[in-house]
C-alpha cells in the first residue's frame, strides 16, 4: 500500500527498473513497443564516411524544389486561412478525388466518399490494427514482412503468423495451408496483411496468377486483406501491375502514400475501405489526432492540379533504376559467389541471403566499421529469424557510393567466410573475446 506523502512530494518507485519508475504503470502493450531495426541504424548510417545500404529514404532532391517552394508561398498566400485551420477527419474532399485518379492508374475504380486521408500510410496501418486487433488475434503477413507493420502488430498484441514467399510473392499454398491450420486450431485471423509490388523488404513482386489465387483463398476463408502499395507506381518495366483491391472491393482495404511518388515530408496516405469500415477508420482517425494537417493536404491536392505528377513519378523511375542496377552490377561482379540476392523490378530494396554460417546481425557492427550500413535480416521477421539475410536498399545513394558500399561489404564478407572457415559459425566477436555489439546503433 501506498503511504500518504505530504503535498508536492512523488512517490519512490518499489517495483522494477531503478531508471523507469513508471514501468509497473505501463498498459501489457506497451511492451511490444521496441526500437526498429532500422531506426536504431539511423544514427550510424547518416555518418557522411558511411555508404547508408540501410534506409529507404526516398531521394527528394530529384523534385524541382523551387517550384515545391512556390506552390507552399501561393498556398498560404491565397488560402491561408483555410489551411491553416482544423480540417474535416476524414480529408480534404478535393484530395480525396484526386486520390481517385491516382488509383485508377492500378485499375480501381473508387469514390472519394471511401477514401480516408492518414499521416501516410503508417497511420492507416496503425487505425486498421487498432479497429481489428485484440490481444492474441492472428495476423497473417509476408514472411520477411515490413518492419513497421510488425511493430505495430506487436504494439497491439497480435500474434504474427508468416507466409512463405518466394521470387513470385506469397506462396499461395503455404497461404492455404495457414489458414486451414489456424482455423482448426480455433485461431482467430483477423487479416492478411500484403505488399504485393516491390515488396518491402524483399523486393519481390506478386505475379497475375498468384493474385487471383491470393483473393480467391481469402474470399473463401473470409479473411480481410490489407493491401500496402506505396512502391506500386514506381515499377522499372511496363504500365503499374493491377492492384487486389480493383478486383474485390469488399475483402480488400488498399492503403496508398504519397512519401514515395512525391515526398515524405508531407505525411499524407490514405485508406480505401468497404463502407462499414471507413466508418470506423473515420472514428479512429478523429479520436488519435481530431483531423489531418489541413496545410500538407492542400499542398498535396495543389501539386497534383497544378504540376505534371505523371511526369515526375516517371524521373524517379528511371533515377531508381539507375541505382537498383548500379547495385546488382555491383553485387554480380564483387559479391563471393555464395551469396545471392533477389532481382527487383522496382521499388527501393534488394533482399540478399548470405552463405551457410553467417549472420547479418553479428557481422553489422564490422561493416560499420568498414563505413557500409544494411539492415539484418532479422527485423524483418516477428519471431526473430531471418539471420542469414540483410537488405540492401538503392533509392538513395548516388550509384558511385553504392557500387563503393558493395565493394566495402563485399570484403566484410569475405573476411566473415574465413573466419568461419577457420573457427566454425560463431560470430567474430567470440572468436576475438569481444561480448559487446560494436559501435552504438541506438
Amino acid at each position: 500500500m501506498t503511504e500518504e506523502l505530504d503535498h508536492g512530494q512523488t512517490p519512490a518507485p518499489t517495483h522494477g527498473s531503478r531508471i523507469d519508475a513508471y514501468v509497473d504503470r505501463y498498459a501489457a502493450r506497451a511492451t511490444g513497443m521496441v526500437a526498429s531495426e532500422i531506426r536504431a541504424l539511423f544514427a550510424v548510417a547518416s555518418r557522411p564516411e558511411v555508404v547508408s545500404l540501410a534506409g529507404g529514404m526516398p531521394y527528394v532532391t530529384a523534385l524541382p524544389l523551387d517550384m515545391v517552394g512556390e506552390l507552399v508561398s501561393e498556398l498560404v498566400t491565397r488560402r491561408g486561412p483555410v489551411a491553416l485551420q482544423y480540417g474535416s477527419g476524414q480529408g480534404d474532399p478535393h484530395l480525396r478525388e484526386q486520390i481517385c485518379d491516382v488509383m485508377r492508374l492500378e485499375g480501381i475504380q473508387a469514390a472519394a466518399d471511401d477514401v480516408v486521408v492518414t499521416v501516410g500510410s503508417q497511420q492507416a496501418l496503425d487505425l486498421i490494427t487498432r479497429i481489428f486487433i485484440d490481444p492474441g488475434d492472428v495476423v497473417l503477413a509476408e514472411g520477411p514482412s515490413y518492419v513497421g507493420a510488425l511493430g505495430t502488430f506487436s504494439a497491439y498484441q497480435a500474434k504474427v503468423v508468416h507466409i512463405a514467399m518466394d521470387d513470385q510473392g506469397i506462396v499461395p499454398e503455404s497461404l492455404a495451408q495457414t489458414i486451414y491450420a489456424l482455423e482448426t486450431a480455433g485461431a482467430p485471423i483477423k487479416f492478411l496483411y500484403t505488399i504485393p509490388n516491390f515488396q518491402n523488404p524483399a523486393g519481390v513482386t506478386l505475379n497475375i496468377a498468384r493474385r487471383q489465387q491470393v483473393l480467391d483463398i481469402c474470399q473463401r476463408a473470409g479473411v480481410l486483406i490489407i493491401e500496402d502499395n506505396p512502391y506500386g507506381l514506381l515499377g522499372f518495366d511496363g504500365e503499374p501491375m493491377r492492384a487486389l483491391r480493383a478486383d474485390n472491393s469488399d475483402g480488400v482495404v488498399y492503403l496508398g502514400s504519397f512519401s514515395k511518388t512525391l515526398a515524405p515530408g508531407f505525411r499524407v496516405g490514405w485508406a480505401l475501405a468497404p463502407h462499414a469500415i471507413r466508418d470506423k477508420l473515420v472514428l479512429a482517425m478523429e479520436s488519435a489526432v481530431l483531423s489531418h494537417s489541413s496545410f500538407t493536404q492542400l499542398a498535396v491536392g495543389q501539386y497534383l492540379a497544378t504540376q505534371p505528377w505523371r511526369e515526375q513519378i516517371k524521373t524517379f523511375r528511371e533515377l531508381y533504376r539507375e541505382r537498383r542496377d548500379a547495385l546488382l552490377d555491383a553485387l554480380e561482379s564483387l559479391m563471393p559467389p555464395e551469396v545471392t540476392w533477389t532481382r527487383p523490378g522496382g521499388g527501393f530494396f534488394v533482399w540478399a541471403t548470405l552463405p551457410e554460417g553467417l549472420d547479418s546481425k553479428a557481422i553489422l557492427p564490422r561493416a560499420v566499421a568498414e563505413r557500409v550500413a544494411f539492415v539484418p535480416g532479422t527485423g524483418f521477421f516477428s519471431d526473430g529469424s531471418g539471420a542469414r539475410h540483410m537488405r540492401l536498399s538503392y533509392c538513395y545513394p548516388e550509384p558511385d557510393r553504392i557500387r563503393e558500399g558493395v565493394r566495402r561489404l563485399a570484403g566484410v564478407i569475405e573476411q566473415e567466410m574465413q573466419l568461419r572457415d577457420t573457427f566454425g559459425t560463431g560470430s567474430v566477436r567470440e572468436h576475438n573475446g569481444v561480448d559487446t555489439p560494436g559501435p552504438d546503433l541506438a
